[in-house]
């Protein structure tokens, strides 16, 4: 039984219920979208909404309790520059919950909760146009005089009759072709070769002329000498 049971407790202590839904709202703030259970973005919506509407007017002690709720001081600043200038002018219901089946393991019912001024798929890159009825009477004029209708003269404009005047020929203007200048060459000025020095022509000295002694003739003594002093020498 559910005795004075107001709101869901998600199957989850206080502390930790709290926790869940300031992560689960700084990724709905930071992303505009995310896929939950449909239990869990009913929670949400609960959450998140009231702070929505804090965030419009942007004063110190608001941010502060933006700040106790969500914890996360980049997606305060995320709420009060981003999301507040887009539902200024949006009085309430700035989220929106799209079933999407069931999950494949436990078969829970699946949703996805987005912020409705994000989703340019529906609103197709504009504002939704709000189109209420309006209760206050019209006011009605206070003094019954009547308004005469002053005839309108209307003004006759008299006819211009233009009279044609004679062509004049005009000369025809020859267009002076531009002559194509001609550049003139660029005088390279001659670096002076360095001279080579010649070299040297030395004199060869003439070799002296060694003279051929002639060589002493040996005349050649018979045979019959020799056997003389053959002789002589027994």
């Amino acid at each position: 039984m559910r005795h004075g049971k107001k709101f869901n407790h998600l199957s989850r202590q206080t502390g930790h219920r709290k926790a869940m839904l300031a992560n689960m709202a700084c990724s709905l703030i930071e992303h505009k979208r995310i896929n939950t259970t449909v239990a869990k973005a009913k929670a949400l919506k609960q959450f998140v909404e009231p702070l929505i509407t804090k965030s419009k007017d942007d004063t110190t002690h608001n941010r502060r309790i933006c700040f106790a709720y969500l914890r996360s001081k980049y997606a305060v600043t995320d709420l009060f520059r981003d999301v507040a200038a887009k539902v200024g002018d949006r009085p309430g219901g700035y989220t929106r919950i799209i079933k999407m089946g069931n999950r494949l393991g436990d078969n829970a019912d699946m949703a996805m909760i987005e912020l409705v001024d994000f989703n340019e798929l529906y609103n197709g890159g504009k504002k939704e146009e709000k189109k209420g009825r309006t209760r206050r009477a019209k006011a009605k004029p206070t003094t019954t005089e009547k308004v005469t209708a002053t005839p309108v003269v209307e003004e006759v404009t008299p006819e211009v009759v233009e009279t044609p005047v004679a062509e004049v020929e005009t000369p025809e203007v020859v267009e002076e072709t531009p002559v194509a200048e001609v550049e003139t060459p660029e005088v390279v000025e001659e670096t002076p070769v360095a001279e080579v020095e010649a070299p040297e022509v030395v004199e060869e000295t003439p070799v002296a002329e060694v003279e051929e002694t002639p060589v002493a003739e040996v005349e050649e003594t018979p045979a019959a000498d020799e056997e003389s002093k053959d002789e002589d020498k027994v």
